[in-house]
């Protein structure tokens, strides 16, 4: 086969693979996401979920999060093995090897509609749960952490939504915040991984994934760095401000209810 033909081959299988429509819509949500999640570390999946859902389906939006964000984040993987306390992540993550599974079960065979408002509600939740500052202020205990691991297994399996338990638990103990970010990025590390694979057995690999992360992986990547960026210029109280309230807009206009909006 000459290059030009396999250019021609590849060419012709990308505009195939591609949704016919709001491409342009989720390069833009997947810039904002990314800015979130680089500047605080969550919401990506609580902005781009929702949102894109509303778009092209529940079904096709959590795989491509999926690996548009465990690809954009590998560099940080190796600093977060050195610092984090390997014993508690790989605790959290036992309990994420059953939840992860359990909530890909519910992403492949939940009605699209209903798992979309499932979604929405769980966005919701979370939200509250994040803006109301709760945090678990006890010692770790390992029924605890096993449990965290399998309620955020579920959440990330069903819709990449797995964060704010993480956050909610790590956070209002008394281990340093560096600590406990090399945490939460060895867990998600590690619970990509087990998501890959329920994923692949899902058959939620289809091609239009790997075509959409050729499209949207630049923009999340540069929104990711430019959030990095941005911490050290604004008040970390106001910009996770505006980051819940693009949370709470697209748990909004993700709705089924709102459909058209974003086509």
């Amino acid at each position: 086969m000459s290059f030009d033909t396999l250019l021609a081959s590849t060419s012709a299988w990308f505009v195939a693979a591609l949704p016919d429509h709001g491409i342009m819509s989720l390069v833009a949500i997947a810039l904002i996401a990314g800015l979130a999640r680089g500047f605080s570390g969550f919401g990506a999946a609580l902005i781009f979920v929702p949102l894109g859902g509303a778009i092209i389906g529940p079904k096709l939006i959590s795989p491509v999060l999926l690996v548009i964000d465990g690809l954009a984040t590998l560099g940080m993987i190796p600093p977060a093995w050195r610092s984090a306390n390997r014993r508690e992540v790989f605790t959290m993550a036992a309990g994420a090897f059953l939840g992860v599974p359990a909530g890909t079960a519910a992403l492949a065979l939940m009605d699209p509609l209903a798992l979309r408002w499932t979604i929405t509600a769980v966005a919701v939740c979370l939200l509250a749960l994040l803006v109301s500052g709760w945090r678990y202020h006890g010692e770790p205990r390992t029924y605890l952490t096993s449990l965290t691991g399998l309620l955020a297994g579920l959440f990330s399996g069903a819709a990449q939504l797995g964060g704010p338990p993480v956050v909610a638990y790590w956070l209002g103990g008394k281990t340093d915040f560096g600590r406990v970010r090399a945490n939460i990025i060895l867990y998600f590390a590690i619970s990509t991984c087990f998501g890959v694979v329920s994923y692949y057995f899902g058959g939620l690999f289809v091609e239009a994934v790997f075509a959409l992360t050729i499209v949207i992986l630049p923009s999340y990547a540069i929104g990711l760095y430019a959030g990095s960026k941005l911490f050290g210029l604004a008040k970390e109280s106001t910009f996770r401000t505006i980051c819940y309230l693009l949370i709470a807009a697209s748990a909004i206009l993700g709705m089924p209810a709102l459909d058209g909006i974003l086509r």
